[in-house]
């Protein structure tokens, strides 16, 4: 067995403008997926992760560098000789077809005998809940019903790798989520390398075991999901995934992994931490998670404390959102309502002073690009 699931290995994919000109859609990109895992492609629109996923699944051929399954080169290979399933966001299933026909449908295309396609059809609904369901049509469904089906559809031909093409994408922002909770559990129970592109940085985050964020055709980072949240290696992936403040500023010193940098907009020096290798002299941007500042009525003895005034103020349930001007820099910080009260001075006002902490351990610098 190859060490890897899948592996790209300096792939490029161009295509052709409409102009006469060419475009990189995946760029030079190397990308290892381990067996059993779920790995998630992760980008905006036009970033390349669906034609890295076509290429895999062999929709598409790399203009250069190749795409190995199992070790194997797949050179030229079409779909339905490679190891791999596909699911799409839009199901494909076939509607005058009931969801038992549906799900043998590959089964009979590889002639396999009439007794073990009702077994592993069987196996397959069980696997996805919809036991009794087999002679049901599309129309009688739900949308996550049919989301089902389409899996069942790709998982009963046990292929080695299962290629998901934004699948929830159709679905509702509840069963969304519970369609999330159950596509994890599955990936687990049966053990196959799940591939999945998104575009929805939570759904990447609570499901993977590694993520992989695109942007302009190349790999920006790749890591798990605390990895990419918590340690992100440039601004687009600090500022992509979830929510940030970025502040500009000089490096001053560097003692060890942490840094000492000159940040005009609050016309002082902070502490931050660093990953990599800064000189004094350089210009950095320093990231801060807005549930990671926090507004006190009092000054402390803390490094990075700075005068605030709060500008907005949105109470949204699990936390109040507050804009606060802190020196010359507008700073979003979440406040986490740990307090159930109907009290308003539990929650900051508008115009009200205040005091922002900056935690050095929560202030990341980050090379500016």
């Amino acid at each position: 067995m190859s060490v890897y699931a899948v592996e790209l290995r300096d792939v490029v994919k161009t295509f052709h403008t409409p102009e006469g000109g060419t475009i990189n859609a995946v760029d030079h990109v190397d990308m290892q997926i381990r067996h059993g895992e779920f790995f998630s492609m992760l980008g905006s629109s036009g970033c390349g992760k669906t034609t890295s996923l076509r290429m895999i699944a062999g929709f598409e051929w790399p203009t250069s560098g190749e795409v190995f399954i199992d070790g194997e080169p797949q050179g030229h290979k079409p779909p339905f000789q490679r190891k791999v399933n596909t699911v799409f966001q839009s199901y494909a299933l076939f509607q005058h077809m009931t969801v038992f026909q549906n799900v043998a449908f590959g089964l009979e295309m590889d002639k396999v005998p009439p007794e073990e396609i009702k077994r592993r059809v069987g196996e397959a609904l069980a696997m996805v809940k919809l036991t009794g369901l087999e002679k049901r049509y599309p129309r009688q469904l739900s949308g996550g019903q049919q989301q089902r089906v389409a899996l069942a559809r790709a998982l009963v031909k046990r292929p080695k790798v299962l290629l998901l093409d934004e699948p929830l994408g159709a679905l509702d922002l509840k069963l969304r989520k519970e369609m999330q909770l159950e596509l994890k559990t599955l990936q687990r129970e049966v053990g196959i390398t799940f591939v999945f592109v998104t575009h929805d940085q939570e759904e990447a985050l609570s499901m993977s075991d590694r993520i992989a964020v695109m942007s302009y055709g190349k790999v920006m980072q790749v890591g798990t999901p605390v990895e990419i949240y918590e340690r992100p290696r440039n601004k687009f992936v600090a500022d992509f995934i979830g929510e940030t403040n970025l502040l500009d500023g000089t490096v001053r010193s560097v003692d060890g992994n942490s840094l000492t940098v000159f940040v005009p907009a609050l016309n002082a020096e902070v502490r931050a931490l660093h990953q990599g290798a800064f000189h004094a002299g350089q210009e950095v941007s320093l990231s801060i998670r807005p549930e990671k500042i926090r507004l006190v009525e009092k000054p402390t003895e803390c490094a990075n404390c700075f005068p605030a005034q709060v500008k907005q103020v949105a109470y949204i349930g699990a936390d109040t959102r507050v804009i606060a001007q802190v020196v010359q820099a507008q700073l979003r910080v979440w406040e986490q309502n740990m307090v159930s009260t109907l009290d308003p001075d539990a929650y900051f006002q508008q115009n009200e002073q205040a005091w922002a902490l900056l935690p050095p351990e929560n202030l990341l610098a980050l090379p500016v690009e």
